[in-house]
């Protein structure tokens, strides 16, 4: 039995990667009695999880960072703009260590299920090695992308050779020198490691089932007068980011396309491109709801790829058609297209040439064999909703999450969970999540919670969950904005349609950043409307019955 299984506490979070450090930290600066219960021996989140070749951020580091601290800022300098795995997580660590986190951190502790007790008003958590824990309110900050998907692959279990999921990367150095290796999936993974592992294998062989946009990142390090200027201006321009739709301080176009001159058009893509990053993707407001101006900008990228490859074969099986640019992840790489022209690299496009199994020692298509000695599945995850259903959570009305999500999830604005009382989500389905900035989000995100536990502790309040009805209305508003845009056109994993069975459902809300957290203060300031305590709800911070109680 551990220290804590007769304990009570106010919180505990699940996870410790940016939302839980910081709301770990928030919580106890609040007066909560709080821990972080974490399944890896490290802070870090996917950032300790996920170790692979080539990992970095796609939001420049100076924005991808902790606003809520002067000295986290004076203290911690960013090397370059898009900083690598090991310093994104060398400063989560450097984050728990400031702010002496550690000792309210339980390590190794991944929990296998949730229990709410309805009576008792308590939430029960149990690992997978026994431990329990008990809490008021229990905090979801299990990542967006914390569950590798492995899809189902004819064969793959005859395959005698290394097998190695991107997110279960081996700690030892993998020597590839002499191997024939080959990587299944040309996402954001696939699209960062293959230059360099084309760079040291033998051979590599992309098996490429979608190809993917992307888009140079042009990786510089950071001089010191910019660093002196963020640390100087950092809560000017986090609070200028948040009144974005994205919540990163790209270059937004204030006008459609058809607004501007064509030749005025094309070149603000060619100055887009030379930057760098995914600023590509704003200079027009209307990219993702009009058609025409969506073909422009794909044409646009197309013909980047047909300049960066040399064979005119190659590059059209490397150029999306299928989907409109920016309704799948725009991925931010460096020599991505220019490792195609390299005489040890193949590709296996399965658009025009179909997989017919894995071997023993090798893959095999319509085409031919191809040999392979280390098989490197950059395959993804179960994005948004895995984490959170890979724990049993269950109420003991009878309740369970994964029984009220079988057709998709559902959120009251991506916060709480009708049916399930104390219990928050952080960056949820029906959050602007990962089409944000994530760490301005989970700050966000947190930020909000805690203030709302501290209305509910104030009024010595005991549950508090979503109404089903405000629920229903948020989600029918999240799926009309999708509707209004050109995210339901590709088969995405935004809509879950990477993983087998996965109900097929636009998770993300994408009406932007800034109009999500204006709901949100609204949500707050009217006295939390759309929950319920008690069973009752709330209106201007009084509750009031419900119409049918």
């Amino acid at each position: 039995m551990t220290e804590d299984a007769g304990a009570l506490y106010d919180a505990i979070i699940i996870g410790t990667g940016f939302a839980g450090v910081y709301g770990l930290h928030r919580m106890r600066e609040a007066g909560f009695r709080v821990i972080a219960v974490e399944a890896g021996d490290d802070v870090g989140g996917c950032w300790y999880w996920n170790r692979y070749p080539g990992l970095r951020c796609d939001v420049d580091s100076l924005e991808y960072a902790y606003a809520f601290s002067q000295e986290l800022q004076d203290e911690w300098r960013w090397s370059e703009r898009y900083a690598p795995q090991s310093e994104i997580h060398a400063y989560i660590k450097f984050a728990a260590d400031r702010l002496e986190l550690r000792p309210h951190i339980r390590f190794n502790t991944r929990i296998a299920s949730a229990l709410y007790d309805d009576v008792a008003q308590v939430w029960s958590l149990t690992s997978e090695a026994g431990d329990s824990f008990r809490a008021r309110y229990i905090v979801m900050a299990t990542g967006c992308l914390s569950i590798p998907n492995k899809p189902k692959i004819k064969g793959i279990e005859n395959f005698e050779g290394r097998l190695v999921h991107s997110m279960q990367w081996p700690d030892e150095k993998l020597v590839l020198s002499d191997k024939n290796v080959a990587v299944i999936g040309t996402g954001s993974t696939g699209v960062q490691m293959i230059p360099l592992l084309a760079q040291e294998a033998r051979h590599l062989t992309v098996v490429q089932r979608t190809p993917a946009f992307c888009v140079p990142a042009r990786n510089q390090p950071w001089n010191d007068a910019r660093i002196e200027y963020w640390r100087q201006n950092y809560r000017d321009l986090r609070t200028m980011a948040r009144n974005t739709r994205a919540g990163v301080l790209h270059e937004y176009g204030m006008l459609p396309a058809a607004a501007v001159r064509p030749e005025d058009r094309i070149a603000d893509l060619e100055r887009r491109w030379v930057k760098g990053g995914p600023n590509v993707l704003y200079g027009f407001n209307d990219l993702l709801v009009n058609e025409e101006t969506n073909k422009l900008v794909a044409d646009f990228l197309r013909g980047k790829i047909a300049q960066a490859v040399n064979d005119p074969e190659i590059a059209k099986k490397l150029m999306p058609y299928e989907y409109p640019v920016g309704t799948k992840r725009v991925c931010v790489g460096t020599d991505y297209y220019e490792t195609y022209n390299r005489d040890n690299v193949s590709l296996i496009d399965l658009r025009s040439e179909k997989l017919q199994q894995i071997e023993k020692d090798g893959i095999r298509t319509d085409d031919g064999f191809y040999p392979v000695d280390v098989l490197i599945l950059a395959t993804g995850y179960d994005a948004m909703t895995g984490a959170l259903l890979a724990i049993d959570i269950s109420t003991s009305a009878g309740k369970s999450l994964r029984n009220e999500w079988g057709r998709g999830p559902e959120t009251y604005m991506g916060l709480g969970i009708a049916g399930f009382p104390n219990m928050f989500v952080v960056t949820g389905p029906g959050s602007p999540s990962v089409f944000s900035n994530m760490v301005l989000s989970v700050e966000h995100d947190m930020d909000w919670i805690t203030e709302c536990l501290t209305f509910l502790k104030e009024r010595d309040w005991p549950t508090f969950e979503a109404d089903p009805a405000a629920q229903a209305a948020w989600m029918d508003h999240v799926d009309d904005v999708a509707r209004q845009t050109l995210v339901n056109k590709a088969a995405s994993w935004y809509r879950g349609a990477n993983v087998d069975g996965k109900p097929q459902k636009f998770m993300p809300y994408v009406g932007g950043v800034n109009t999500y957290q204006a709901r949100c203060r609204e949500v707050a300031e009217s006295g939390y409307e759309g929950f319920l305590v008690g069973g009752r709800a709330l209106q201007d911070g009084r509750e009031r019955e419900l119409a049918d109680g």
